[in-house]
């Protein structure tokens, strides 16, 4: 989408292609991998909180 700007996480390391990239359109947040930039996942401010808390959680070590 023209005139949004995409921020890159702070620990991204030097730029490259390895990086989360996020942004906010309207109420939604824009998630990417900047090796992927076509590739955008969009949630709500809730959805990403939970999706944090489940992160912080643990609720998917068992994928790893």
């Amino acid at each position: 989408m023209p005139g949004t700007d995409w921020q890159r996480s702070s620990f991204c390391g030097g730029g490259g292609n390895n990086c989360v990239e996020a942004r906010l359109v309207n109420d939604a947040v824009h998630l990417r991998e900047s090796s992927e930039p076509d590739t955008v996942v969009a949630m709500t401010r809730e959805q990403l909180a939970a999706f944090v808390a489940g992160v912080k959680a643990g609720e998917f070590d068992h994928l790893l």
